[in-house]
């Protein structure tokens, strides 16, 4: 059945999540007419590069006319527009103004941050088996650089909050020089306790940095109980803003010894303000940012949006687990040890997806083929689907999933089980 297509809503399982109702705009519209997204597709994967409401779009296009009409007069003052976004920004996120600065992306921030952070010969990193590969790479280039390692925490997907806090304290020893930890996972749809690192590590003295590029939107205030020396957010995600968005918030001794990649002429000033000037670089997007947090405000508001998101993937975890666990034989559920609101994992058949190459391909065809976009990870050798909740999502989306996914990847399984 095409995506643009509705279905009739499925008959509820007994014990089933109920089906939740679709978000409507104030004027009574679907939700995703606040969105430009194409139709024909199934959009379930927000987590990954987002969604921008057509008011920040069209926030941004005026930005970018204005500077198009007179590049002489736009770039000479654009420093003083970038802090006035940055200000609404940490507001939206809860943060300090004077300690947030605008980046590109998350892994742009920690970049920046492993190009900062005091350096030692010998010097030893720590990571966990749940962090994003970019950021992981990052971390062993910055280790090979002084003639250090990287140790990488093994978290089983289950593990409790203080089980994966037991683990990372376990090897924050006086040689380490820099531990880095997701908030929320990418791969695996967890909560790590990052703000319980990040107070050992301050009683310690050893420097922590937080990657939290899917906390804000997805959690109320990301930045509440987790007091680390570097925290990163991207703002592309679940608070929906223009691409190209992302908060580096510092605390502690290391701040001064941060700078932006790129070295303009406000390179002498204090942090964060030298990160405001960044040469001819197209930062329209920083200007739109609040554009896209008031426009979910004032159609949905905040708190209701990721109420909304989490029924919706409790409703669609369930649904799409049941299908694959029925045509399988095999339990599909994946036992999360700290779940997460509008990002949810389901165990994919056996043999699918076993490496990152083969989840991309997987992700791939299922965006070929079928016009569904969704995540595909993989994890100590198994793969996953992970389904992602926004506004804009209902309910119908992921039962076309089942009725047209779940027979595709169980007859993929089956074929590559024949091979």
């Amino acid at each position: 059945m095409p995506a643009s297509q509705t279905s009739t809503p499925p008959q509820t399982a007994p014990g089933a999540r109920p089906r939740p109702q679709p978000l409507l705009t104030p004027s009574g519209l679907p939700a995703i007419t606040d969105w430009s997204l194409d139709p024909a597709v199934r959009h379930l994967n927000h987590g990954s590069f987002g969604g921008v409401p057509l008011a920040a779009q069209r926030a941004q296009a005026a930005y970018r006319a204005t500077m198009d009409a007179n590049p002489c007069g736009w770039f000479p003052m654009l420093h003083e527009r970038v802090a006035a976004a940055r200000a609404d920004i940490a507001a939206h996120l809860g943060a300090d103004t004077a300690a947030t600065a605008l980046v590109p992306n998350a892994s742009a921030g920690a970049a920046v941050v492993f190009a900062g952070v005091p350096a030692r010969p010998g010097m030893r990193i720590v990571t966990t088996d749940h962090g994003y590969g970019a950021v992981v790479m990052g971390a062993e280039r910055l280790a090979r650089r002084w003639g250090g390692s990287v140790t990488t925490v093994r978290i089983p997907l289950d593990a409790t909050e203080d089980e994966a806090y037991e683990a990372v304290a376990a090897e924050m020893t006086p040689d380490v020089a820099l531990v880095v930890i997701d908030q929320i996972t990418s791969a695996t749809a967890r909560e790590l306790p990052a703000g319980r690192v990040a107070a050992h590590g301050r009683r310690l003295g050893i420097p922590v940095l937080v990657d939290a590029a899917h906390a804000p939107g997805l959690v109320a205030a990301p930045l509440a109980g987790v007091d680390a020396d570097f925290w990163v957010g991207n703002l592309h995600k679940f608070s929906c803003a223009p691409r190209g968005t992302a908060a580096l918030v510092t605390s502690g001794p290391h701040t001064d010894a941060l700078h932006p990649t790129i070295d303009s002429w406000g390179a002498r000033l204090p942090f964060p303000e030298r990160f405001d000037h960044q040469g001819t670089l197209d930062v329209t997007s920083y200007l739109a940012a609040p554009v896209a947090f008031a426009a979910v405000e004032e159609h949905y508001g905040w708190d209701e949006a990721r109420r909304y998101l989490t029924e919706l993937a409790d409703y669609a975890e369930d649904i799409v687990a049941r299908a694959l666990s029925e045509a399988t034989g095999a339990d599909a559920s994946a036992e999360v040890g700290c779940p997460v609101n509008g990002l949810r994992l389901v165990r994919l058949p056996e043999g699918l997806a076993t490496d990152h190459a083969d989840a991309h391909a997987l992700r791939q065809e299922l965006s070929a083929r079928l016009g569904v976009e969704t995540a595909v990870t993989t994890f100590g050798g198994r793969g996953f689907v992970r389904l992602s909740t926004h506004v804009y999502n209902t309910a119908e989306d992921f039962e076309d999933f089942v009725e047209r996914c779940v027979p595709f990847l169980v007859a993929r399984a089956r074929a590559t089980a024949g091979r």
